[in-house]
């Protein structure tokens, strides 16, 4: 397999029905450089480059390597071509070791004794990369960050010159994510090249050398990194200036709206999720929840808001204690909920626009009179919650799983907002969206507190946290660490605090 020195995308086109996802996209790389591949949600990176690794095949467009066009139909054509692939939500199986995982799908393992032929090829790879992993673990028992070094040394160990990654730290800690940036940068010293699909600016400004900007399918810009700014990026990705901070205005926290007393709550495999997590949250204030997903924060979410039941604690809202009622119970009492998964909690995809813009309200005063479901109404609240919170759409009346994961977002956070409820539950709010989608969503969140609501916060994006939380709560393995405000530490204590390593003197709140 010779190396590949270049390689360029032409014309690329591609479309599912009437859809078109990519309309004439070029661009090129080259070795040893990392382009960054921006764009909104919809704006089709990902529809390129899994073109690029046979996931898809184009309309029209050619790929060119080292000047020679090629025929990539299949994963396995980019494989051996030289190029891997690094996906959003990691392709491994969980319950094997990192050394079987590797040996899966490797042609060049031998059939006797693999497992001594591949721990030799990984001791080689680490002293090269610096990617230290234990090679005997069992995926499942690894952190995100470890998981995706292996998935790195998957690619490595199949001579990839070419790496894409899309985007390869949403649920990566600061001090995982630094790790990645070294082991990039080592990549790029030794002369291969990497595509990074991500709506971060920062990451796209730190670790690039130059950048393609893609606009509902288009490609709107090229830039080297070091020639743009955070806004000229922004400006160019949704085509308007973009606020990157907020005039958070301080609020005097009001009465107690949400108090967690002493939770215990048992995980799916039936082992303790959540322990002994106290915390109270205040009108006027946005409480933050840092941690690396699985640590209990899901757990804890589905106890608030009556999807899960509750070992032992208490939950109490607006001096009324509502642990373990039902999840419909919960929410006539004022708890609105923005799920983690949009998809598939909080939504159903089939039913229309205005149909979603009415779940679990469908049944109350004016969509519902006596048995009968009031459509002119209903119609009339969803187009005003598409007016207001500026949800793009071609029409209240197509399937909800026609929008883009932004606009999807939006049109929940609208659903829940809208009723002004005394406690609103956001699960990453903004997990996967652009720039622009991110901008307004937290807009909204601030909105909410200061007309009086008390949020709950859950993020594993520190900058989120930072930027509109009035205190954050760090978990980890079903613990609160400590309790403090945003200008208490800096991000890289509150990362050390996400793995454990370091906690705060035990707050008050969380008790004993």
């Amino acid at each position: 397999m010779k190396k590949i020195t270049g390689l360029e995308m032409a014309g690329i086109s591609k479309s599912f029905g009437e859809v078109s996802a990519n309309r004439n996209i070029s661009l090129s790389v080259s070795s040893g450089e990392v382009l960054g591949l921006l764009g909104e949600n919809g704006a089709g990176k990902t529809t390129l480059m899994n073109i690029l690794y046979g996931l898809y095949r184009p309309d029209k467009g050619t790929i060119r390597i080292n000047g020679n066009p090629v025929a990539i139909r299949s994963p396995r054509d980019s494989i051996r071509a030289g190029i891997g692939m690094i996906h959003q939500h990691f392709m491994l199986v969980q319950n094997h070791t990192v050394l079987e995982n590797l040996i899966l799908g490797y042609d060049q393992a031998p059939m006797v004794l693999p497992h001594r032929y591949m721990r030799v090829r990984v001791a080689e790879f680490e002293k090269k990369y610096g990617i230290h992993i234990d090679p005997d673990k069992q995926v499942w028992e690894l952190s995100a960050g470890e998981q995706q070094k292996v998935e790195i040394l998957k690619a490595l160990l199949r001579e990839a010159d070419l790496l894409i990654m899309d985007e390869p730290t949403s649920v990566l800690t600061p001090q995982e994510a630094d790790d990645l940036y070294r082991v990039i940068r080592r990549m790029k010293d030794e002369g291969h090249s990497v595509i990074l699909i991500s709506h971060k600016l920062d990451e796209i400004m730190s670790i690039c050398t130059r950048v393609t900007v893609l606009r509902k399918g288009e490609t709107v810009g090229q830039a080297e990194v070091s020639a743009v700014d955070k806004a000229e990026l922004a400006r160019m990705m949704i085509g308007r200036e973009v606020m990157f901070s907020f005039k958070k205005t301080p609020r005097e926290p009001g009465d107690v709206v949400l108090e967690v007393r002493d939770l215990h709550v048992i995980s799916d495999r039936n082992v303790p999720a959540v322990r002994g997590v106290s915390f109270s949250i205040h009108k006027n204030e946005i409480f933050g929840i840092a941690g690396v997903s699985g640590n209990g924060q899901r757990e804890m979410v589905e106890a608030i808001t009556g999807l899960r039941k509750a070992k032992s604690g208490d939950i109490v809202l607006e001096g009324s204690s509502i642990v373990n009622e039902s999840a419909r119970v919960v929410n006539s009492r004022g708890v609105t909920h923005v799920p983690e998964e949009r998809i598939k909690f909080g939504i159903v995809p089939n039913l229309l626009i205005y149909e979603n813009a009415v779940l679990k309200q469908h049944t109350m005063s004016p969509f519902s009179r006596v048995m009968f479901l009031d459509y002119d109404s209903i119609r009339d609240h969803a187009m005003e919650l598409v007016d207001r919170f500026q949800v793009s759409a071609p029409s209240i009346h197509v399937p909800t799983k026609n929008l883009s994961g932004g606009n999807i977002q939006k049109l929940i956070i609208a659903r829940e907002i809208h009723r002004k409820p005394a406690l609103l539950v956001a699960s990453h709010p903004t997990y996967g969206l652009d720039v622009g989608a991110t901008e307004y969503i937290r807009s909204q969140l601030l909105i909410r507190r200061d007309e009086g609501g008390a949020v709950l916060l859950v993020s594993e994006d520190l900058e989120e946290l930072f930027e509109v939380c009035d205190r954050i709560a760090v978990m980890f393995k079903g613990q609160i660490m400590g309790i403090l405000s945003p200008g208490d530490r800096d991000i890289e204590d509150i990362g050390l605090m996400m793995t454990g390593s370091i906690g705060t003197d035990t707050p008050k709140e969380q008790g004993e």
